[in-house]
């Protein structure tokens, strides 16, 4: 009777030993196969490629990650390469990827800068250079030439900035698209090249030429048609100037009344 009971138990668990049994023997296979494929030289790195790079040289991103050539393709930290491309400051979006057997690459999307801003701080007025979005994202090395030839918006508090980025960005964004509209006209040929974008206290804007500085006061830019409007007046006004007159224009007013502008003239 023993023996027949054990018969029938060990009848009964021979199912569950089995199946115990082919769980270990493939929980086995994966983790050889895991320990080969992570350690075989068959996966080693022969190529790092990086894509998309400009400001940034393919060899500084290389020399940053934290993998190199000789490592194995399948123990590389993906998200950890791709942050740490992310650190570089020109750098707005990046993307790694494997491709088997030997190669990690990194797509790189770069920051377009479109102008300047200054945010004012203890130790200076520093410069930043801006995106599309009107976002500073990187201090501007101006001795390395960052930001020759873009616009600068002066008037934003540092302060400011830090308390609310959104509609920092925001005023930047709408002081560029006046701008913008300064340069689109059909009479952009006759007007002054602006180099300083300022924003007072409450909107206001005021373009300052390039050449010889002069401030164009803009005020609050309203509505298009309302802009549009007081440009013409400029336009007019400014034709109106003989070129000595022009080099002696400190500032322009335009009024929110079209038929109205004041020109004051530096001293003699």
């Amino acid at each position: 009777m023993i023996a027949d009971a054990c018969g029938r138990a060990a009848r009964r668990s021979l199912p569950a030993l089995a199946a115990t049994a082919a769980l270990t023997a493939v929980g086995g296979g994966l983790w050889l196969g895991y320990h080969f494929v992570t350690t075989s030289s068959r996966f080693a790195i022969d190529d790092i490629q990086v894509h998309g790079t400009s400001r940034v040289s393919a060899d500084e991103v290389r020399a940053a990650l934290p993998v190199k050539v000789g490592d194995n393709v399948f123990t590389a930290n993906l998200d950890g390469i791709s942050e740490q491309v992310l650190a570089h400051p020109w750098v707005a979006a990046a993307e790694v990827h494997r491709i088997l057997p030997h190669t990690v690459v990194v797509d790189i999307r770069e920051y377009e800068a479109v102008a300047m801003v200054t945010l004012p701080s203890a130790s200076g007025s520093d410069l930043y250079l801006v995106d599309g979005l009107g976002h500073p994202f990187k201090r501007a090395d101006v001795d390395a030439g960052e930001g020759a030839g873009l616009p600068i918006v002066t008037g934003i508090e540092r302060a400011a900035y830090q308390r609310d980025p959104a509609t920092s960005a925001l005023t930047i964004t709408s002081a560029l698209a006046v701008l913008d509209r300064w340069r689109a006209s059909d009479a952009s040929a006759e007007r002054p090249a602006i180099g300083e974008i300022h924003v007072d206290a409450h909107g206001g804007l005021t373009l300052r030429s390039y050449d010889h500085g002069t401030a164009i006061q803009i005020g609050q830019p309203g509505n298009a048609e309302d802009l549009t409007g007081r440009m013409r007046t400029f336009d007019t006004a400014w034709a109106e100037l003989t070129d000595t007159e022009r080099m002696r224009a400190r500032a322009i007013h335009l009024d929110a009344r079209p038929d109205h502008v004041i020109v004051a003239f530096a001293k003699d």
